[in-house]
């Protein structure tokens, strides 16, 4: 199954090989391997984001860094791993350019696990998935944060999100967009905590192990 779309041909691919070259052959350890088949779908992730080329050059630079320290040996999933730490990063830029123009900003989603976090890193982590993924439950409309969570969070096509949610793929873009501008409102809907806590639960595992077959159904289940 292909989740991949393809990404943008743009010149910065180049660039951004001989970069990740430049890393010590001894930091490497084989993580190029996985990386490259990769790169061009985090600088797609990038540029969908950040609408820049040369931050989103800059988030997959920066991937590949955090990707070369990390313990390989725990990721179950480097594909998964890598559009993960991918879209943290860039979300996490887009958001600070936010709060320089002193704009609304939608929910973050904290970068991918590091499987070597200690204890206090990985509650901090657990509260901030806990408050985004609140936030998508306060504004968003089910079909809504399925979308959002597929597209934003996991780089669906629209093509495979239209199959999950049983949407058009007309449909699941317009209700992307619905999404951007409600993130950006003040009306909140009450929230259960044990939808919140199940939601929080699915997604941290589908993030951590890249399986994300139980999140399928959950978010198909909720917009059904």
């Amino acid at each position: 199954m292909n989740l991949l779309e393809s990404p943008p041909d743009h010149a910065g691919h180049a660039g951004h090989a001989a970069r990740i070259d430049e890393v010590p052959a001894g930091r490497q350890d084989g993580g190029v391997a996985a990386f490259a088949p990769v790169a061009p779908r985090l600088l797609a992730i990038g540029l969908r984001v950040l609408h820049d080329a040369g931050e989103a050059e800059d988030v997959v630079q920066e991937t590949w860094l955090r990707w070369s320290r990390a313990d390989r040996s725990a990721v179950a999933s480097p594909p998964a791993y890598l559009a993960l730490t991918a879209t943290r990063l860039a979300l996490n830029v887009a958001q600070s350019a936010r709060r320089r123009r002193e704009t609304s900003a939608g929910p973050w989603l904290p970068e991918t696990a590091d499987p070597s976090a200690g204890p206090e890193t990985a509650a901090e982590r657990d509260e901030e998935v806990g408050a985004a993924i609140r936030l998508l439950l306060e504004r968003l409309t089910p079909a809504e944060r399925a979308v959002y969570l597929l597209r934003i969070a996991f780089d669906y096509p629209y093509r495979r999100i239209s199959q999950i949610l049983h949407l058009g793929e007309d449909h699941a873009r317009q209700l992307l967009r619905r999404a951007h501008g409600r993130l950006a409102g003040e009306r909140r809907h009450p929230v259960s905590a044990a939808a919140h806590q199940r939601l929080v639960r699915t997604f941290a595992a589908a993030a951590r192990t890249g399986d994300l077959a139980e999140l399928e159904e959950l978010l198909a289940g909720e917009v059904a």
